[in-house]
């Protein structure tokens, strides 16, 4: 006799017995191929000999006081593509899913779905040949009541005894951050994300505020985490310097972070403190072109836009004639440019390393994509783990502390003069280098604001 299916509305509450989760809202999907469960502070670990992971879930919505600590045993690393076309790399279980009055085996992926609302989702592999949906109709097997929800969740209730750390920046979902909170977050901590443009400050002598959207005002924090985008760096910069003044303590302070965005000044700085770079020259809308071509050794070189970021405005010029032609297109915009001798040698290769509290904490090779001269991950190149020399971490170590950057993207080139200084960046992001090393480097930042407050594990 065929078993008949369960009619599902478009959300419904189910439970998840084998995670400790009694009772959980998921949007029904059957447009998305797989299911997701939200969850923080994801950590895979061996346990006899096989992969699980441990991760942490908020399963009441708009609730982040009730928290179960979950371990399943880890079945797949999967890249998923989410509604909005962000792709990421998703850590896979196998667990039971109990809903009406059935129960069988489903697969999940993990992701932080804060900004999605539902903390589960319910794709069409998980319903395949079980269930029917009704998209006109919700909770068609029952909802708990929020007596039931409490009764349900009576013993889990998490205790924060940590900081109160906000992290001020523009996007929640980009990586960097998501691991940041989460990293607060699996640390103790109570984590806010500050959207820098919804933020607005007071400025008085006896008194100085920052508030936030609807008015809220921003006090208690014990410590800010600023990554300011380039675009933004002066309203960024002037919310940091509020929170300074309001003797709040900041991971990187406003000074550092406008100094080390000054490509000029900042390389002026470097070299001040005894870094080596790569020859360069500078020049506002220069009249001699040529005399600034042989300042730098001649060609090939590089011309950079002052005020370019993440590889934008630079341009590899291969003859004197292409390098006379980008130099007075400059001109004609009355563009400050910097002019750098180009490294052959490195072969499109440089090193980012990881700087945190005046410690080399992670470094990578980044490889530029066929066709390019920069090694940039946000254009199509690669990177891989890499020990660097005692020279190498001398000079990203010296580069921080001159910048005064609790935190830094120290980027390396090697040449046959020996390793030269490119650039140091101050709000350096996380993806690249965590997902080619593996190691936790939101943990080291959370570490350096505890060691701060001279706090221990």
């Amino acid at each position: 006799m065929k078993q008949s299916k369960i009619i599902l509305g478009s959300e419904e509450w189910c439970s998840l017995p084998e995670l400790g989760i009694p009772a959980i809202k998921a949007r029904v999907d059957s447009g998305a191929k797989t299911s997701a469960l939200h969850a923080v502070n994801i950590a895979p670990f061996i346990k006899e000999g096989e992969n699980w992971v441990r991760f942490d879930i908020n399963p009441i919505q708009k609730n982040e006081k009730t928290i179960i600590h979950c371990e399943a045993k880890l079945i797949d690393k999967r890249i998923v593509k989410s509604s909005s076309g962000y792709r990421e790399q998703r850590f896979v279980i196998q667990t039971q899913l109990e809903i009406g009055n059935e129960i069988w085996a489903i697969e999940m992926t993990l992701t932080n779905r804060d900004s999605m609302g539902f903390r589960m989702l319910l794709g069409r592999e998980a319903m395949s040949g079980r269930t029917l949906v009704d998209p006109e109709e919700k909770y068609v097997l029952g909802q708990p009541s929020i007596e039931n929800l409490k009764e349900l969740y009576k013993n889990a209730s998490a205790k924060k005894t940590g900081l109160r750390i906000g992290l001020l920046a523009s996007n929640p979902s980009l990586y960097s951050n998501r691991r940041i909170m989460e990293a607060g977050e699996a640390r103790g901590h109570e984590m806010h994300f500050l959207n820098i443009k919804e933020c607005y400050m007071k400025l008085d002598a006896d008194k100085p505020e920052i508030h936030y959207r609807g008015g809220k005002v921003l006090d208690n924090f014990d410590a800010i985490i600023p990554r300011i985008r380039p675009s933004i760096t002066f309203y960024g910069c002037a919310l940091t310097r509020q929170f300074e003044a309001m003797k709040v303590f900041c991971l990187n302070s406003a000074m550092a972070i406008t100094q080390s965005r000054d490509k000029l000044y900042s390389l002026q700085l470097l070299l001040h403190n005894g870094v080596d770079i790569p020859t360069t020259g500078f020049a506002n809308s220069p009249l001699d072109t040529d005399d600034l071509i042989k300042m730098v050794g001649g060609t090939p070189l590089i011309v950079k836009l002052l005020e370019g970021t993440q590889g934008k405005g630079v341009v590899l010029a291969e003859t004197k004639k292409a390098a006379e032609s980008v130099i007075n297109a400059f001109k004609s915009l009355n563009a400050n440019i910097l002019v750098q001798e180009f490294i052959k040698e490195a072969n499109g290769k440089d090193l980012r390393l990881f700087v945190v509290d005046g410690k080399v904490v992670a470094a990578i090779q980044r490889e530029a994509a066929a066709g390019e001269f920069r090694a940039n991950i946000h254009m199509g190149g690669t990177a891989s783990v890499i020990k660097p020399t005692v020279e190498e971490k001398k000079i990203a170590i010296k580069a921080a502390k001159a910048m005064d950057l609790k935190v830094a993207g120290v980027d390396i080139i090697r040449s046959s003069k020996g390793p030269l200084l490119l650039e140091v960046n101050s709000s350096p992001g996380l993806e690249g280098i965590e997902g080619a090393t593996h190691k936790d480097i939101a943990g080291e930042m959370i570490k350096a604001i505890e060691k701060n407050f001279k706090l221990h594990e």
